[in-house]
């Protein structure tokens, strides 16, 4: 029996996370008031960021299913999808807001480092990551500082560990002031008979701990990531962890050679919760138990108590069930790339853990009530309309004047092309090493989405990761369902096929009514996108209380991270035009409306529209018109039109040669519509001359909406016969403002 003198109350678990009724189930399944080291296994495990209990109601409304799948979301550290040839690729994407609010530096680092681990314990050596940041007004120190922090992390993190950063995106809005957003992806390649579990099972097996030593760094970083941050988080510190990117490149080399021995009978990554969340999931899945000697664990830090030794979210660590007998075979590869590796427990049959402390039982948990799926509490929370919503609809366009002439043409255009979320992100991606690995490498040629060749093969993974928050915000449901789409139109117009998706979720507090409806409303719109791709969700992450006490949530952000592949590399598709004299086309359907563009929020100064249109039927049949042109080899460029509308998009595929465009705009819509308008379903593609009649008989016999809007142009921007800038003048604006914003 596991007594201490002074047991915990309710107000002890309270101040831990936990609600008094989450006490009392916990009193039930003990059987008894549970001691401090207990309470504080049962406040991290039934966290929102590990049990996922007020979202995992609507997380399993997703559809997870299709012929490539290999493993479904919550089976496994990170997605599997067959991508043929005996070969799977393991894809991920999760978010470290929390630390990077306080920390930005190791909470980005470790966020890298974090993600990279889930999809090396597949057994799988990541090839490739992305990441998506949200940041508040560039005109904030604060802003610039946290910003300077994050890339900084991710760039000496992931450069260190020689992994590609081979994309992204960064957004800025005042909503992200106190609370940015770092979401990191990563994907990895592994042959399908060889991939690891997160599994325990096997009474006598022994249990290892490897990688790094363990610290106070991090505890309660579980709790911690779900609560809001308030003008005391700075007091939690500790709970942001810190990172070594050598010691996890030693971590994955030895854990690969580990696996192919065959003597692992399952692996998972320490993150969130450290020890306490590896032993219960493992043992949970596998219906075992486990007998644990935590001081046999590594320390770096004297006098550390049993509850910091479970919770500890030190980096590099990871937890190894072995085949009895093949011990010294582990120990020998860990000792031979100098790394821990210490057993510290057994399997058991008692499916309940034990944990004890020089020879004294200091916790007795059952593991399966501790995780997802099992004994974890779910909710039903109440979700409202809120009151913006109805007020966003009942914009029109007539109350916004439109364009007129060249000269606001010209403003507006060069206004957009300065503007921190169109701008070039050159100042960020500069910071990244996006070729290191060469013999997996990535392409630097401009376009919609990373294509990385997969080694020894002539298959590539397109990837990607998108969300546009502010449709989400005016919208959630037709937001997500854009975000899906157009991650999926990144990967067509680069020439890929769109696979399945990961995802992670920024959403404020998931008690306050209106933030849980943005929630709720997103889940609908990716079900209903995903469902229309042929998209399933492979996991991904939940990320909720992104809010401060002072400013509110932050605009709802479901990152999309989409895997998409290419079979033929003859079928990649670059965004840039290639010579003068090639003819441009739209294909899809121009609509006149500005709603949520950045043109109507920014320049207009509009915050409150719907979100852009959306029709998912036409957005397949325009993606699958696109891959038939760029297989066919029938066009020389395809970018898709999103943020900044079609003038963007033209100056983004004129200005990497160089070059200019000319062309004319739709005399039956408004003139800021159709060349600043953000609706979805549309692809700009340029045509040589000599491939112009065969386009024209296939574009027909597609039956897509399709439109000749000009020429591409030698030197300079042409609208409706008027020279609006030359490219010598728009690149600079484009390619330096980001970084004069950071440097001045």
């Amino acid at each position: 029996m596991v007594t201490e003198s002074h047991l915990p109350t309710v107000d002890t678990a309270k101040k831990l996370g936990l609600l008094p009724e989450e006490f009392d189930r916990i009193k039930e399944i003990l059987g008894r008031t549970p001691n401090f080291t207990e309470l504080s296994i049962f406040s991290v495990m039934w966290s929102e960021h590990c049990s996922y209990k007020n979202s995992i109601v609507w997380l399993k409304t997703l559809p997870k299913d299709s012929p490539r799948m290999l493993a479904k979301a919550g089976e496994e550290n990170a997605g599997l999808v067959d991508i043929g040839g005996g070969l799977a690729c393991s894809f991920k994407i999760e978010s470290h807001n929390h630390p990077s609010a306080l920390e930005p530096y190791q909470g980005a680092a470790t966020g890298v480092g974090g993600i990279n681990r889930d999809i090396f314990t597949m057994g799988a050596r990541p090839v490739a990551q992305l990441n998506s940041l949200r940041f508040g007004d560039l005109k904030l120190e604060k802003t610039r500082r946290l910003l300077r922090g994050v890339v900084k992390g991710i760039g000496d993190y992931g450069n260190a560990f020689g992994i590609p950063t081979v994309g992204g995106e960064v957004f800025f809005d005042e909503s992200f002031n106190t609370n940015p957003l770092v979401n990191a992806f990563s994907a990895g390649i592994v042959k399908t008979g060889e991939v690891a579990r997160a599994i325990s099972y096997g009474v006598g097996n022994p249990v290892f701990i490897v990688g790094s030593a363990t610290g106070k760094d991090g505890i309660h970083g579980a709790t911690f990531a779900s609560e809001d941050i308030g003008e005391h988080s700075v007091e939690k510190l500790p709970a942001v962890q810190v990172g070594d990117p050598f010691q996890e490149k030693l971590l994955l080399e030895a854990t690969l050679e580990v696996i192919a021995t065959g003597s692992v009978i399952g692996i998972q990554d320490m993150g969130a919760a450290g020890i306490i969340c590896s032993t219960s999931e493992m043992s949970a899945k596998g219906e075992h138990g486990m007998e644990i000697h935590l001081d046999r664990v590594p320390m770096r830090q004297p006098n550390m108590v049993p509850f910091e030794i479970l919770l500890s979210e030190s980096q590099e660590r990871m937890l190894i069930v072995v085949k009895k007998g093949e011990e010294a075979k582990i120990q020998a590869i860990f000792d031979k790339w100098d790394l821990n590796c210490a057993q510290i427990g057994t399997v058991t049959d008692t499916q309940r853990l034990h944990f004890y402390m020089h020879g004294e039982l200091v916790a007795d948990v059952p593991a399966d009530d501790l995780v997802l799926g099992g004994g974890a509490p779910v909710y039903h929370r109440e979700y409202r309309e809120p009151a913006y919503y109805a007020q966003y609809q009942q914009f029109k366009i007539e109350s916004v004047p439109d364009v007129s002439g060249a000269d606001e043409i010209r403003k507006v255009g060069r206004f957009l092309l300065a503007h921190p979320n169109i701008a070039s992100k050159r100042w960020v991606y500069e910071q990244y090493d996006s070729m290191v690995g060469v013999a997996n490498r990535s392409t630097n040629r401009p376009s919609d989405a990373a294509a990385v060749r997969v080694r020894g093969t002539e298959t590539s993974l397109v990837i990607t990761v998108d969300c546009n928050s502010r449709y989400v915000h005016a919208d959630p449901e037709q937001g997500c369902a854009i975000a899906v789409a157009e991650a999926a139109r990144n990967i067509t117009c680069t020439g890929g096929d769109p696979v399945a998706i990961t995802n992670c979720l920024n959403f404020g507090n998931p008690y306050v009514p209106e933030v849980y409806w943005q929630f709720v409303g997103a889940i609908k719109g990716m079900k209903k996108s995903c469902e229309k791709f042929g998209t399933p969700v492979t996991g991904g992450n939940v990320s909720f209380y992104n809010q401060s006490s002072d400013e509110g949530p932050v605009f709802p952000t479901p990152t999309i991270g989409m895997l998409g592949l290419m079979a033929n590399p003859a079928h990649q598709m670059t965004l840039d035009f290639k010579q003068s004299g090639d003819l441009i086309y739209l294909i899809g359907t121009p609509r006149n409306e500005i709603n949520s563009s950045e043109y109507l929020y920014s320049y207009r100064g509009v915050k409150g529209s719907p979100a852009p249109h959306l029709d998912l039927d036409e957005e397949l049949r325009l993606q699958q018109a696109v891959r038939d042109l760029i297989h066919n080899g029938l066009v020389s460029s395809a970018h898709d039109v999103s943020d900044g509308g079609l003038f963007v998009t033209l100056a983004e595929s004129a200005m990497p040669r160089g070059l200019g465009f000319s062309v004319e705009t739709d005399r039956n819509l408004r003139t800021d519509a159709f060349l600043f308008g953000e609706s979805q379903s549309r692809v700009v593609v340029s045509v040589s001359n000599a491939q112009y009649k065969a386009f024209g008989e296939r574009i027909a016999a597609l039956g897509v909406p399709c439109q000749l809007l000009g020429t591409v142009h030698d030197l300079a921007f042409f609208v409706n016969g008027a020279e609006i800038m030359a490219c010598a003048e728009a690149k600079p604006v484009y390619d330096n403002t980001l970084g004069e914003i950071m440097e001045g």
